[in-house]
């Protein structure tokens, strides 16, 4: 699929990376698609439903929430410098905004939140897990690292460490080596 990126939907990324989540995470037990969160900030008038891409469930209900945007090449860090730094493009800080959004109206939902969510999960939940958000964590999943030089991939590096309190930044090229080494370690 990476070879002809541009002809998949985000959509489909997103099914392709639920299949081995709980292989690559081993601390969690489940996930969840296409999660609802309720904004009650960006418009006072209104109530705006949102879906978070995927949720991922620990043994104790816990949940963790990842954003799978599309793997374009060119997506991280301007191949220019600006002060003599590579910084983010808009689709990494766009990513990133957005995850910190969704985690804020996921903490703010409290209760009602978490039996939204268990209400509409239930029959793909394991029996006796009951949902918790409890600070939960976010997951971005976005571009591909292989064309950076060694400068854009230490100051990549900087602008994940940055996030790390609250989410990581994954790219694809990230998730291929960590299912290389898994099956690595398990071929011998």
């Amino acid at each position: 699929m990476l070879k002809d990126a541009e002809s998949y939907s985000e959509h489909d990324w997103q099914k392709l990376i639920a299949n081995f989540l709980l292989l690559i995470f081993p601390k969690y037990i489940c996930v969840i698609e296409n999660v609802p969160v309720k904004d009650y900030y960006t418009n006072p008038e209104k109530t705006i439903n949102r879906a978070i891409d995927l949720a991922l469930v620990d043994v104790n209900g816990n949940i963790d929430i990842i954003e799978v945007k599309k793997p374009f090449e060119n997506a991280l860090i301007y191949s220019r410098k600006y002060r003599d730094n590579y910084v983010p493009k808009r689709e990494l800080s766009g990513a990133v905004v957005q995850v910190e959004k969704y985690l804020f109206h996921l903490g703010k939902s409290g209760a009602a939140g978490e039996k939204r969510i268990q209400d509409k999960y239930s029959k793909e939940l394991p029996t006796g897990i009951n949902i918790r958000i409890t600070n939960p964590k976010g997951i971005v999943i976005v571009g591909r690292d292989t064309g950076l030089n060694e400068q854009q991939k230490f100051d990549f590096e900087i602008i994940k460490r940055k996030y790390a309190n609250i989410m990581d930044v994954l790219t694809y090229d990230d998730l291929l080596r960590r299912l290389e080494n898994i099956i690595a370690k398990y071929s011998v």
